[in-house]
């Protein structure tokens, strides 16, 4: 983890954590939120990208590299082979938001199109990978991505700690899980009074179900929630093997609530969030019953939305 953070200074942005005492009042106790929309590219995917890619050395640089996404993790590949001078071949959905679509190919990626709902993306990453030589960079199922990722949670220790909440539920936006077990990992060592816990979309609560099982489960349906960024069938194995032990219960919010929470964050902090980057923002303020202590740290996971959606979330209110 610290390793990474070497790597990634001076590259990656300190994201701030965000107070305001309205949002504060909304949700019936502190609120702190960390803004990871404000990341180069959009969202906390750059960490990730930027770290596995910088440990490519040799041949494996010049051949490039290969991911599938639904968007967020597409553009930090796209930009983090940008930067390093490597050729990136992403395969994307095709009902993916067109603001992420035209973001990776503006990034220099070639961006390869699948229907999710008769394709497998990883097949066809793959065939990528062994036709052209190229390195698969996975969204969440690698070291180097988690710990990536987990320069979020060294941040929000500090942060944290400097506001005063020691003792406090860190609410985070889970796919594969590569971002939730990053920041547990890196919180074990630097904050052990803030617990993770991972958010969904209502309908898609792999890891809710997953948890309260204690072995993975996986979502039947493959899409459906506006939620896009948060839709991975099921958690990861490296990511459930590190959550089993260290997530508290989670939570599942529905569209409509990611909507209106949207509209609380551009109104109150000035932000702009994607459906999947305010699910937890939602949370806290919809699942106040849920949630335990006086304060609460929401990753505000990403801002890649297309104009109208997001003028349907400023629509819903604040």
């Amino acid at each position: 983890m610290l390793a990474a953070a070497g790597r990634l200074t001076g590259v990656a942005r300190r994201t701030p954590l965000l107070e305001d005492p309205f949002l504060n009042e909304q949700a019936g106790r502190r609120v702190l939120v960390k803004a990871e929309c404000l990341q180069k590219t959009g969202s906390f995917k750059f960490r990730g990208a930027w770290n596995r890619l910088s440990a490519l050395q040799g041949e494996a640089r010049i051949r490039g590299v290969v991911a599938f996404s639904s968007g967020n993790h597409a553009q930090g590949v796209a930009y983090a082979a940008h930067l390093q001078e490597m050729p990136a071949v992403i395969v994307m959905p095709k009902d993916a938001p067109a603001a992420k679509i035209g973001a990776t190919r503006r990034y220099g990626a070639e961006v390869v199109l699948y229907d999710r709902l008769t394709e497998d993306r990883a097949a066809i990453a793959r065939r990528f990978a062994e036709e052209r030589g190229m390195t698969l960079v996975p969204p969440f199922e690698d070291p180097f991505i988690i710990a990536g990722q987990g320069t979020v949670g060294l941040e929000i220790a500090e942060q944290a700690h400097e506001a005063g909440a020691t003792q406090a539920e860190v609410l985070v936006n889970a796919s594969g899980g590569g971002l939730a077990s990053g920041i547990a990992l890196a919180l074990a060592e630097r904050a052990p009074g803030l617990t993770v816990r991972t958010v969904e979309p209502a309908g898609f609560d792999d890891w809710a179900r997953s948890l309260e099982a204690g072995a993975i489960r996986t979502n039947h349906a493959v899409g459906g929630s506006i939620q896009d960024a948060l839709m991975s069938p099921s958690p990861g194995l490296l990511p459930f093997a590190i959550g089993r032990r260290a997530f508290g219960p989670g939570l599942a919010v529905g569209d409509e609530e990611a909507l209106r929470a949207m509209a609380v964050a551009f109104a109150r902090l000035k932000i702009v969030l994607e459906p999947g980057g305010a699910a937890s923002l939602a949370a806290a303020l919809f699942r106040r019953e849920a949630l335990q202590g006086e304060a609460v740290v929401v990753v505000a996971s990403g801002g890649n939305v297309d104009p109208a959606l997001f003028a349907r979330a400023l629509a819903s209110g604040a």
